[in-house]
C-alpha cells in the first residue's frame, strides 16, 4: 500500500501547479486511467466472447486495485508514519471523509455535501447511461435468438446459409450477423443471456450505494472506472459495428 500511496502522491504533486488543492484527487483519476489501459486488451477480449458475464472479469481484477485505495484513504498511518494523503482535498472534501461526515459538516448542501452530492450525481447519470445501452444490446439479443430460432435448420442442428442470410435481412444487419453463432446456443442459454444483458447494467446503480459508504477517493475511483467500462463498451460496439458493415460491403477490418 505504501508504494500506492507513494505514487498517489507524486502524481499529485506533478498536477498541483495547475489544480492546487485538487491536485490529489487528479491524479486517482489519472492513476484510474493507467489501470484501465492496462486492462484494456483484456476487457476487448472479454467484448470478443459475446456473453454479458465476459465483461466480469476486468471487474474481479480491479478488486484488489479499489481495496487498497480504499485503505490508502482510511488509514492514518502508512509504514509506520502519519498518512499524508488524509490531508488532501476535492474541493471542500477531504479525500478521507466519508457521505455521513459530510452531513457532519453543514449536511448535504454544506460545502462538503455539495462535493459528495456532485459525485452522486455524476455516478447516477454513467448508470442511467449503461442500464440504456445495457437494454438495447439486451433487445438485440433478444432479435437474434429469434431469428434463430426461426430459421431452418440443417440435419445437424446449423443454420442453413440461404436461411441464415433471409434471417438476418429480417432482423437486421447486426442480427444477421450473429443468427450462426445464436443458433448453437440452446434456448435456455439465449434466455439466460439475454436476462443478464438487462440486469446487469442495473448494478451500476449499486455504486451509488457503495459511494456512499466509502472514502471520498474511493467514490472518485469508483466513478472513473464506470465511466470508462462504459465508454470502453459503447467504442468497442461501434467498432464492431463498422466491422460488420465492412465485412458486409466486402472490406475488412476488426476490434
Amino acid at each position: 500500500m505504501s508504494v500506492f500511496t507513494h505514487l498517489v502522491a507524486e502524481l499529485g504533486r506533478l498536477l498541483e501547479p495547475v489544480l492546487a488543492q485538487s491536485a490529489t484527487a487528479a491524479a486517482i483519476v489519472l492513476f484510474t486511467v493507467l489501470v484501465r489501459l492496462a486492462l484494456h486488451p483484456l476487457s476487448r477480449a472479454a467484448f470478443r466472447g459475446a456473453t454479458p458475464a465476459a465483461g466480469c472479469l476486468p471487474i474481479l481484477l480491479q478488486l484488489p486495485v479499489f481495496f487498497v485505495m480504499y485503505q490508502a484513504f482510511s488509514s492514518a498511518e502508512v509504514g509506520g508514519k502519519a498518512n499524508e494523503l488524509l490531508g488532501h482535498r476535492l474541493f471542500a472534501a477531504p479525500l478521507g471523509a466519508r457521505w455521513t461526515d459530510a452531513l457532519g459538516e453543514g449536511g448535504p448542501f454544506g460545502a462538503q455535501g455539495l462535493v459528495f452530492l456532485g459525485l452522486f450525481g455524476a455516478i447516477a447519470v454513467v448508470a442511467a447511461w449503461s442500464a440504456v445501452r445495457g437494454r438495447r444490446t439486451a433487445a438485440s439479443a433478444a432479435a437474434v435468438a429469434a431469428a434463430a430460432a426461426a430459421a431452418p435448420k440443417k440435419p445437424g442442428g446449423r443454420v442453413a446459409p440461404k436461411a441464415g442470410a433471409k434471417a438476418g435481412a429480417k432482423t437486421g444487419a447486426k442480427a444477421g450477423a450473429g443468427v450462426g453463432v445464436m443458433a448453437e446456443v440452446s434456448a435456455e442459454q439465449q434466455e439466460v443471456m439475454r436476462k443478464l444483458g438487462g440486469v446487469l447494467p442495473l448494478l451500476s446503480f449499486g455504486t451509488l450505494i457503495t459511494a456512499a459508504v466509502v472514502p471520498l477517493a474511493a467514490g472518485l475511483y469508483l466513478l472513473t472506472t464506470t465511466a470508462w467500462s462504459v465508454a470502453e463498451r459503447a467504442w468497442l460496439q461501434y467498432r464492431k459495428e463498422r466491422a460488420e458493415q465492412a465485412a458486409g460491403g466486402g472490406g475488412r477490418s476488426s476490434l
